[in-house]
């Protein structure tokens, strides 16, 4: 069964071109329009696999139509094809709910791999903004609300002390010698950790943490401890 998508694209000229490139390649394009509203309309009729959307549009733009599908509860997965490689755009999108945010500059061939993934349930971002994408998940963005969504903003000093030493692939007992504390009070932090980290085992945690860089902080880390344990001791 060919996978059905709805186009909601203000250009008709690539209205036309897309489609005709889609259903070359096994895709069935059900429905291509220029108007948000009629896209819903069509959307919540033919319930298509996927809903293709242009961000830029005149009197409904992408992702005010993104937002009214949202809200509206349809569960149909929305795809950006746009030209914006915008990092605030690219934010906005997948925070209100985007699965998929492509360029229109890609190979025709990409965009349909990228489709057949969206299918399956994966949230796709066009490779070049995976760097954008990538400082958006560290905080470095200019865009504060992303950064309030850092993976580390909530671990005290400490826990993220704890998750270097974790990622390093250090047991509870190592790190309670290398930190001077407890066995128990290390577990009590690494709980605390896996709980903020929204995840079920330390080694989920030290993946996080090695994709994040926090490795690389290990030794000024370090540092700053062996310097509190040369003050404690004058």
């Amino acid at each position: 069964m060919s996978m059905r998508v709805i186009m909601i694209d203000d250009h008709a000229l690539f209205r036309v071109g897309l489609q005709g490139l889609l259903e070359q390649r096994g895709i069935e394009v059900i429905a291509a329009v220029a108007e948000g509203q009629e896209g819903i309309n069509l959307a919540t009729e033919l319930q298509p696999d996927i809903i293709l959307l242009d961000l830029r549009m005149p009197d409904m733009n992408g992702l005010e139509v993104l937002q009214k599908i949202k809200s509206m509860g349809i569960k149909i997965p929305v795809v950006m094809l746009t030209t914006s490689n915008e990092e605030q755009d690219l934010v906005e999108a997948l925070r209100n709910g985007a699965q998929g945010y492509l360029l229109k500059d890609m190979e025709p061939d990409e965009l349909v791999s990228a489709l057949r993934d969206i299918e399956k349930g994966k949230n796709v971002v066009a490779q070049e903004l995976t760097d954008v994408l990538a400082r958006m998940v560290q905080g470095d963005s200019v865009d504060e609300p992303a950064k309030k969504q850092t993976p580390f903003s909530e671990l005290t000093p400490r826990e993220l002390e704890i998750l270097c030493l974790l990622a390093d692939g250090q047991s509870n007992k190592v790190i309670a010698r290398n930190l001077g504390i407890s066995d128990g009070t290390v577990k009590l932090h690494v709980k605390a950790i896996l709980r903020k980290l929204e995840v079920h085992s330390r080694v989920e945690a030290a993946v996080i943490a090695v994709e994040q860089g926090l490795r690389q902080n290990r030794n000024d880390l370090s540092d700053q401890h062996s310097s509190q344990n040369n003050n404690s001791r004058k």
